[in-house]
Order: structure tokens, then sequence, then C-alpha cells
């Protein structure tokens, strides 16, 4: 039971926390900074096939970048490039900004009460239970991401693009939010299973670097959608 869990297992929950809080506020304050720089702006709300293919390139090379370098205490490499992603993601969505103070606080309030309450149903429930989520969560978001691409190149005012962005849109919120009750027990299981001295046995340590960005891209993901639904419901009310 979680009750009993050994010391190590809850310091190395508690790590893998406190990196995906920090990513949170990485991205914040990089997204602030990111909407002040014109030079940045004009490249990440480039349109069309380069812009899409750049902003793509530089989530998922800081990304890999991240995951691979072996994670260590203390700060050093691994550390430096998790804070270039968290970084990166923040100057990615810096136009979500120009939604405006108010929206956006909404929108953080909204996510954290998703997250929340996501978080406590994957911990209260069944050991395991979420992680044979994986398969069909796999191919729903190879759906959600074609949605996303065909959205960027055909306007919501055609039929076919309407449909592409609200299931990029509505499908990308239910997807993720399944995403997020698996990403959660999976960081349960590894910290449990995960070798309690690992240096002993010629292994790497355990990594709550790693074990932190899958919970922080579910956040991120979840957070633009409902920002971006209040968006869509204040214009309609104009």
């Amino acid at each position: 039971m979680k009750v009993l869990w050994p010391q190590y297992v809850k310091d190395r929950i508690k790590t893998t926390y406190m990196y995906f809080g920090s990513s949170i506020a990485i991205t914040a304050a990089s997204a602030l900074a990111a909407v002040r720089s014109p030079a940045i702006m004009r490249l990440v709300m480039a349109n069309g096939f380069m812009g899409f293919a750049i902003s793509l390139a530089a989530i998922m090379g800081t990304g890999i970048l991240a995951q691979s370098i072996p994670y260590s205490e203390g700060f050093g490499s691994k550390q430096l490039a998790w804070m270039l992603h968290a970084g990166t993601m923040g100057a990615m969505i810096a136009p979500l900004c120009f939604l405006g103070g108010p929206l956006l606080i909404r929108a953080a309030w909204y996510t954290a009460g998703v997250v929340g309450g996501l978080s406590t149903i994957a911990v209260c429930a069944p050991s395991e239970k979420f992680l044979y989520m994986g398969g069909p969560l796999a191919m729903g978001l190879g759906v959600v991401f074609v949605s996303s691409i065909g959205s960027v190149f055909l306007p919501p005012t055609t039929a076919l693009g309407a449909g592409l962005y609200s299931i990029s849109l509505y499908g990308g919120l239910i997807l993720f939010s399944g995403f997020l009750l698996y990403d959660t027990q999976r960081i349960i299981a590894q910290a449990e299973r995960y070798p309690a001295n690992p240096e002993a046995l010629g292994i790497r340590p355990y990594d709550p670097i790693n074990a932190s960005i899958g919970i922080y891209l579910d956040t991120l993901n979840i957070f633009i959608r409902i920002a971006t639904i209040l968006a869509g419901g204040g214009q309609k009310r104009k």
C-alpha cells in the first residue's frame, strides 16, 4: 500500500514533483520574457510549414537532449538542458499571453483543478489501473497530432478544417487528461520498482527530471486547450 512506501520512494516522488513545479514556473517566466521580444514573437508566430517545422524541431530537440543526459544531483548539464526545454516551451506558448491576464489566470485555476483532481484519482486508484491505457492513448495521440497538423494548414472556416480543429482541441483535452492519469501512475511505479541503490548495481541513478517531463507536458497541453476554449467562449459572447 502507498502508506507503506519506503522513504527513498517518497523522496523520489517528491523530487519528481519538485522538478514538475519548477518546469511550470520556468515556462511561465519564459513566456512572459518572450512576449516582450519582437524577434522571438515573429519566429513563434510564423505561419505555414516552415514556422511549424521550426517550432516542432525546437520542442523535440530540447526534449530529447534533456532526457538523454544522465541525471546527477545538484546543478549540471542535465539541469541546464531541462531548463532549456522548459524555456523553449515557454517561448512556444508565448502568443497565449495576448489572450489577456484575467483569462489566463482563470485557465490556470481550471488547469490546477483538473490536474489536482486527476492526480488524486490516479494515486488513490488500484495500482497500475491506468497503466493499461498506454496503447489506446498512443493511438489517440496519433489522431490528435495529425489533426493538429491539418488544422494548421486548413482554415477553420471550412468543414474539414473545423472538424480537425475540434478534434485537436476537445479530443486533445480528453487525451491529455488520460495521459495525466497514466503518467502519474507511471511515476509511482518507477519510483517503487527502481533499485534502492542503483549505483551499487552499476546502473544510472533514478532520474526525477525524465519522470517529471510526462506530467509537465500533459499539464501544459491541458492548459493550452482550456485557455483556447475559454477564449473561444469569450469571443462568442461578444
